[in-house]
């Protein structure tokens, strides 16, 4: 009968090593940079050549805070949440954490049971795309010492750092750039606005923007498909005179009115069309979607070094920039 597997032991990986014990824990702790670089690849290739793992649920016990991160995400089908997943994920992995991700699926009471989920695994820290209005819960994890950081979207009195898109600089370069283009008459299209703040943000920076730069202009939200094609093709009769363009609040809304140009057989580029957020397949669809893409990475990684500031000091200094400057992808879809 074979026997299990000895787990290699941090005593173990410091004699290899020829370091001390606490180097070793230091290493796979919260202060790995307080070790040079020669020390670090050390002890790396120790614990590589003994397949040592640590033991991060007992050390978060025994320390009051485990090497987890804990993250939040509203819809993870979106292709913003995977893309800004990706870049948390990258950060936590260059700084020994592993990443836990919880789906909320839009749904307020699936967000109330994944926050007492993540505090029963004692988090080191929580990244908040947030569904609804969980205050109360934030509250406590910052009051128990569990940083919080806000992604995208904010959150009424929670002492946290939101990270994101500038969205008043975004709805302005998209104004800026269909004003350029030619087009007079621009509908904005948003899914609903209540539970985000990031939505709400947009469409008041539109319905502004649009009367400041003298457009004709109106706003729909998403509702059934049939409702959103009446009020897509009552937006364009409305305007016969005007070269008319649509721009589009985030990937999803983009997608759904792709689709309606194909099936109204509205010519890209005679009819505008924009969207916030660059998808994979915007240079697929002939002559290509002009978008707005997000710098998902950096926002992600921002969001995990904002944590590690405020989970233990650092030598570096905290990040200055939290709102990020979309890029402009010009294609097809806006040139008359």
């Amino acid at each position: 009968m074979s026997s299990a597997v000895r787990r290699s032991t941090i005593l173990e990986v410091a004699r290899l090593a020829g370091i001390s014990k606490t180097s070793v824990s230091r290493y796979f702790g919260d202060e790995r940079e307080r070790l040079s670089p020669t020390l670090q690849d050390r002890i790396a290739q120790a614990a590589s050549t003994l397949d040592y793992q640590p033991n991060q649920m007992a050390r978060g016990l025994k320390g009051g805070r485990s090497k987890l991160i804990g993250m939040l995400v509203a819809d993870i089908r979106n292709p913003f949440s995977v893309a800004i997943t990706h870049g948390v994920e990258q950060a936590c992995r260059q700084y020994g954490y592993s990443l836990l991700v919880c789906n909320t699926d839009n749904d307020s009471e699936q967000e109330r049971q994944h926050l007492d989920l993540l505090g029963a695994y004692q988090v080191a820290g929580l990244v908040v795309n947030a569904t609804g209005s969980p205050e109360a819960q934030l509250q406590t994890f910052i009051s128990h010492g569990t940083p919080v950081v806000l992604l995208d979207r904010e959150i009424s009195n929670v002492d946290a750092e939101v990270v994101g898109l500038d969205n008043q600089l975004a709805i302005d370069s998209a104004l800026d750039h269909l004003s350029a283009q030619g087009y007079q008459a621009v509908l904005y299209v948003s899914e609903a606005p209540e539970q985000s703040s990031t939505r709400q943000r947009r469409l008041a920076c539109f319905n502004e923007g649009a009367q400041q730069r003298a457009l004709s202009h109106a706003t729909l939200l998403l509702s059934s498909d049939t409702n959103t094609r009446q009020a897509l093709s009552h937006f364009l009769a409305a305007h016969p005179q005007h070269a008319c363009a649509v721009l589009c609040g985030n990937g999803n809304v983009t997608l759904t009115i792709t689709r309606l140009f194909q099936q109204l057989g509205l010519p890209l580029g005679q009819f505008g069309l924009m969207g916030i957020d660059e998808l994979d397949w915007c240079d697929l669809v002939p002559p290509g979607i002009t978008t707005l893409a997000q710098p998902t990475d950096a926002i992600g990684k921002t969001a995990l070094h904002c944590l590690r500031h405020r989970i233990t000091p650092q030598t570096t200094p905290p990040p200055t920039t939290l709102s990020f400057a979309p890029t402009l992808i010009a294609r097809g879809s806006t040139r008359r």
